[in-house]
């Protein structure tokens, strides 16, 4: 490490110092009103940029005696570029007009290179930056749920969270952070609560297999949170929030951008209460549990961007999270992370460009014996990933995308008998090409081949999409193989839950394998939009657990064919005076044959809504949203024995419907107060399952953040 660390300052401290030129100007809006924050690039030179102060202005320095094209931006507007020879007299000004829709963002999570989402063959979900202000979530099960339809964040076993998305359980869709991976898991989950909201750029969610390009457990989708960048020389935030059951969040982000370096701190702090289900009610069976346990949780996190030439970029990253959970008065349930990892990117050519990283996560999990004062460790996952990609584009079009990865996946668990360890090497290659023949016409194909060494296997994924442009509409198609490999759990596990039976893990186990079809249609004029999407998907082997009678016991199997079928609707309108509104729509329908060992409590009807209204003044913002999510009564099977898991009996999850009401004010310079009413309307269950929403009615919260670097500006 140390060679790498003189090689990097010997680079930065050698590259030659040229003559530098300023040159300024204002970015605006048509009407003239300055647009603080928007971005100023050089495309000559990506490296350098500046971001407008409160009053619109922007200054760069720019090096040498060239032409050199500069392009202004900001969220909701359509970028705009000017060109400038170094050295004239004068300054160059923007005025950006608003964008009617979000289609001109850049997405990478569905083809791995940057591409715009209204160019990107397979359909792609985009949650900005201003959406997640506008819900105002603390972590991502609060956003997916207000945002997407067919997503469900239930309880499983001790108040362990469990997803369902589209009929996909959590094991099924991979959760990435800036495109890695998360070490740990409970119940099948990964520990939802390290995914919290501050900081976040934006989300893109892609649905269905996605495992051409990023391999296990992303067979039901793929879910990455991409961190925001530090865009002014030099920031400061702080923040907290403060709610029903005395909820407390408080945070606080420190950024910087000077010549080279790019840095980005971040530090969140949440609390809760345990939340009493049967206060306020006269019936003593509320539910199938009448508390909520109280937790806290703690968030540190550093991003450090490097470039160390024209072309040549590192990324660090390194990150602490701990929680705990007040599961009884003598047993606190503690939780750990510890993560870290490098990025080198280089674009050696105009045509190619080669991307080499390594990146380190550890999960623990800890019993803290309040009596003793005892901390036992008893779990501990912790993944070292390997990986390489490289992009060649030919005739300034058409991409060829080959990359590899290794992983060394290491397990120490109390389920292991004798809290014993195991560990799993895994390797993969894969490639993909993005022809793009017309300008109307796009075809991506992809393929991966995946090797897990414990589970002695070896997986093929291919993948297909197709995109045509009529006018205003584009219409997709795309076929997608997707696998899952059994994890070192699933074929090790010796564990006596609950002291009631023994789960016992399968070694001969077959992965779960995929193939996922899907159209889409979709319409754009003007401020509005509008998406319909068709899915099938057909998934063999998946692996659950079966009572087995000589063994007196559950163990891993793989079972029957199901099928998953569905249908989404998605429409949205934005217009100049200030007024936004998104629908959308989705229905899933899950077929498994009678006699299997896994009951399916998918909801088959769920949609979502939000209006909102945002405009700013010189010295005034204001920003009033309500959303809602609807999701309609599902009829299942449930057991009636933990013991034999053969007899079960009807069981009917009623409907429900939750409104949120969010107002802020962008008050003087950096000073946002936001206020919160959630479940508007006041909706309680009658009985608590672990399908139900834990809501005792109507809550309240006030927020206040401070943005430091405007109270130290002119005006």
């Amino acid at each position: 490490m140390k060679p790498f660390v003189l090689f990097l300052l010997g680079v930065l401290f050698a590259l030659p110092i040229q003559a530098q030129y300023k040159i300024s100007g204002t970015v605006s809006d048509v009407a003239g009103r300055p647009l603080a924050g928007a971005t100023v690039t050089v495309k000559e030179l990506p490296s350098l940029g500046a971001v407008a102060d409160t009053e619109g202005h922007y200054e760069i320095a720019l090096p040498g005696k060239e032409t050199y094209t500069l392009c202004a931006s900001f969220v909701g507007y359509e970028p705009v570029s000017g060109k400038i020879a170094v050295g004239q007299t004068g300054s160059l000004n923007f005025r950006l007009s608003e964008r009617s829709t979000m289609m001109d963002q850049v997405v990478v999570t569905a083809t791995r290179t940057p591409k715009l989402l209204k160019d990107v063959p397979i359909v792609t979900r985009v949650i900005s930056e201003a959406d997640i202000r506008q819900v105002d979530a603390t972590h991502i099960g609060d956003l997916l749920q207000s945002e997407l339809p067919g997503i469900e964040f239930s309880y499983s076993m001790n108040q362990q969270v469990s997803l369902n998305l589209s009929g996909f359980s959590g094991n099924s869709v991979l959760f990435l952070v800036d495109g890695e991976r998360l070490a740990g898991e409970t119940l099948d989950n990964v520990d939802y609560s390290r995914l919290n909201m501050d900081n976040v750029g934006r989300i893109e969610i892609v649905k269905g297999a996605v495992s051409s390009l990023y391999g296990s457990n992303a067979i039901g989708g793929v879910v990455n949170i991409i961190s925001r960048e530090s865009q002014e020389p030099w920031s400061v935030n702080l923040n907290g929030r403060y709610g029903a059951h005395n909820e407390q969040r408080y945070g606080g982000s420190v950024g910087f951008n000077q010549g080279r370096f790019n840095s980005m701190t971040n530090v969140q702090y949440t609390s809760v209460d345990a939340i009493d289900l049967s206060k306020g009610t006269d019936n003593a069976e509320v539910g199938d549990y009448s508390t909520i346990f109280g937790n806290s949780s703690l968030n540190i996190k550093e991003r450090l961007v490097v470039t160390a030439a024209e072309g040549l970029k590192f990324t660090a990253r390194a990150g602490y999270f701990y929680r705990e959970r007040d599961a009884s008065e003598s047993i606190k349930d503690r939780y750990r992370s510890f993560s870290g990892g490098v990025k080198g990117n280089w674009a050696m050519t105009q045509s190619d460009d080669l991307e080499l990283s390594y990146a380190f996560d550890q999960y623990d999990k800890s019993d803290y014996l309040v009596p003793t004062s005892r901390d036992v460790r008893d779990y501990s996952n912790v993944q070292h990933t390997l990986r390489t990609l490289y992009n060649h584009t030919f005739s300034g079009k058409h991409i060829l995308t080959v990359g590899g990865d290794y992983m060394r996946d290491y397990l120490m668990s109390y389920q292991f008998t004798d809290n014993g360890s195991h560990t799993q090497h895994t390797a993969d290659a894969f490639a993909q090409f993005d022809w793009n023949p017309h300008r109307r016409f796009n075809l991506i194909a992809g393929v991966r081949f995946d090797w897990f060494s414990e589970a002695r296997l070896s997986h093929l994924s291919p993948k297909l999409g197709v995109m045509y442009k009529v006018e205003n509409c584009s219409l997709r198609a795309s076929y997608a193989g997707g696998f899952r490999a059994p994890t070192l759990k699933e074929m090790y596990m010796n564990f006596y839950m609950g002291n009631i039976f023994m789960i016992y893990g399968n070694p001969e186990l077959k992965p779960e394998s995929s193939h996922n079809f899907s159209l889409s249609a979709e319409y754009l004029k003007g401020q509005h939009s509008f998406t319909v999407t068709g899915f099938y998907n057909l998934v063999d082997n998946r692996i659950t657990t079966a009572w087995n009678r000589e063994l007196e016991g559950q163990v891993y199997t793989n079972m029957s064919p199901l099928q998953v079928a569905g249908a989404e609707a998605n429409a949205t309108g934005r217009y100049a005076f200030g007024i936004s509104w998104r629908v959308s729509y989705a229905y899933t329908r899950e077929m498994i044959e009678r006699g299997q060992p896994l009951l399916s409590s998918t909801r088959p009807h769920a949609a979502t809504a939000r209006l909102a209204y945002d405009k700013q003044w010189k010295n005034y913002g204001l920003n009033v949203s309500l959303s809602g999510r609807w999701l309609s009564a599902v009829t299942c099977d449930v057991y009636t024995e933990l013991t034999s898991y053969e007899e079960t009996v009807r069981q009917t999850y009623p409907g429900y419907t939750i409104w949120k009401l969010s107002l802020t004010q962008h008050l003087w310079r950096g000073m946002d107060l936001t206020l919160a009413v959630d479940n508007l309307f006041n909706y309680r269950p009658d009985y608590y399952y672990s399908n139900s929403p834990t809501t005792v009615g109507t809550t309240c919260s006030v927020g206040l953040a401070l943005n430091l670097e405007p109270f130290f500006k002119r005006k």
